[in-house]
């Protein structure tokens, strides 16, 4: 019997190396629960099952012939709907792409073939990624596996659900404005949003383009490291994807680092947050870190700030989807109405209320007083970033403002469901990394704890999140 709940990337490497197990048997072990457990999470949206189970054959005779295991050999992945595999449907959540095949691989699903990994299926979302609970998605809500009458978060709701289920020992989402790490906390997971442009965007379909970046959902920091060094590099298919700069200096991760603690309004904040940041700064300080205060006064502007900026970007990528070249078609009686049926049919209503105030925010007697003046705040915010870390390494602040809600809660509230993103936006914004790690103050609902570090400091995530899973 494998012990799912506890098995991590490392731990089933060995296993298939010393040929204790085999990817075949874990690969089963993932599958029957997620028949388990599927029908009522709805985590997954489609299950790969003849093809999973080929590709952990074909790495068990590999093994079998005296080759070492990759990095990733046997290990069972869940994708996002919104990230391509040549062959299968890729719909992102929306009714007007539920039929669309995808004509070529994703770059990271091109890294995580040659690593090894086995992709078990595509997991549900927020409706093109545009959402905080998975209730946005045209093919039903995601459930939380912890409390089915809770959300998952969103939009990578069916990703973290994957992981937290037992379904997928990894599972990949996207992260625009905290669609990795909000659901990593509502799920009890971890998640990483790495850093903007050190891993491509090439095969995920774009919601908004200068925010968006790929992660993955783990159980340990460890494991989303090893998933990180494997997808992160220039890709040539995607010219804002790039290296490590050479010009960055790695501070010796022997030593304890600075890190600042943000100074934030904590009157919406539920108490469980509140006790898990203070039980995670007594701890960091116990280890040895030096602590400090910080403030980013202008991080009250990211929130409303991202809010002009994505719909902006949201309406200009959707505007491809017209009924014309792929996906639904809803005809009317001349090309116009064509457009206009099928878009209107087509997406949903979060989708449809973005692209329009995108379309409003881009618009001629606009353009200045919004967009334009929103990416001079976007500036203003990385420069603070850029201040701040001079004196700190890293900032330590909640990944959300409450633990997972009810199911209908904030749905007829959008202010609320966009606060959803107060902690997480203002990564998205700098392009800084960041990651969400679970908290651990008793048995109630996880409430996830967030580190942002200096662009392309992943290094100092994984060290902080390591040391905070093996504290005692």
């Amino acid at each position: 019997m494998i012990d799912l709940k506890n098995l991590s990337i490392k731990k089933a490497i060995g296993m298939i190396h010393d040929g204790d197990i085999s990817a075949r048997e874990i690969l089963l072990a993932y599958q029957e629960n997620i028949k388990k457990k599927n029908g009522e999470v709805n985590a997954y949206l489609e299950t790969f099952n003849e093809e999973a189970f080929a590709r952990a054959e074909e790495i068990d005779k590999q093994i079998l012939a005296g080759d070492e295991p990759k990095v990733l050999s046997g290990i069972p992945f869940a994708i996002k709907d919104n990230i391509l595999i040549k062959g299968k449907t890729c719909s992102a959540g929306s009714k007007i792409l539920e039929n669309y095949t995808a004509t070529y691989d994703a770059s990271v699903i091109k890294k995580l073939r040659s690593a090894g990994a086995v992709f078990l299926g595509r997991t549900n979302m927020d409706e093109f990624a545009m959402g905080s609970s998975t209730e946005t998605s045209a093919f039903g809500p995601t459930k939380n596996p912890l409390d089915l009458e809770r959300v998952p978060g969103g939009s990578s709701g069916g990703s973290a659900a994957a992981v937290a289920m037992d379904g997928a020992l990894v599972a990949i989402g996207s992260d625009t404005g905290g669609s990795i790490r909000q659901p990593a906390s509502f799920c009890g997971v971890v998640g990483l949003k790495p850093t903007y442009g050190s891993v491509s965007r090439y095969g995920l379909m774009a919601m908004a383009s200068s925010l968006d970046q790929i992660g993955p959902l783990t159980k340990t920091v460890e494991d989303a490291e090893i998933v990180f060094n494997v997808l992160k590099g220039r890709d040539e298919n995607d010219s804002t994807s790039m290296e490590s700069p050479e010009r960055i200096t790695k501070k010796d991760l022997q030593k304890p680092l600075r890190i600042g603690v943000l100074k934030y309004d904590d009157s919406g904040i539920d108490e469980t947050v509140a006790k898990t940041m203070k039980d995670t700064i007594a701890k960091m300080d116990k280890l040895g870190h030096e602590i400090k205060e910080v403030e980013l006064p202008l991080l009250k502007y990211a929130l409303p700030c991202y809010y002009i900026i994505m719909p902006a970007e949201v309406s200009a990528n959707l505007a491809r989807f017209d009924g014309v070249r792929y996906g639904f078609l809803k005809q009317g009686e001349n090309l116009l109405e064509d457009y206009m049926e099928t878009r209107g049919a087509g997406f949903g209503r979060e989708a449809r209320k973005r692209v329009m105030l995108g379309a409003y925010v881009l618009s001629a007697g606009y353009y200045d007083a919004y967009y334009g003046k929103a990416g001079k705040v976007r500036a203003m915010i990385k420069k603070e970033f850029q201040k701040v870390f001079k004196d700190v390494d890293a900032i330590i602040l909640p990944t959300a403002p409450t633990v997972a809600f009810k199911f209908g809660e904030k749905t007829n509230d959008p202010i609320q469901m966009y606060l959803s993103d107060v902690f997480t936006v203002s990564a998205n914004l700098a392009g800084i990394p960041a990651i969400s790690i679970p908290g651990r103050i008793g048995e109630g609902l996880p409430a996830g704890i967030q580190f942002m570090a200096p662009w392309f400091r992943e290094d100092i995530l994984f060290k902080l999140g390591k040391e905070y899973e093996s504290y005692e």
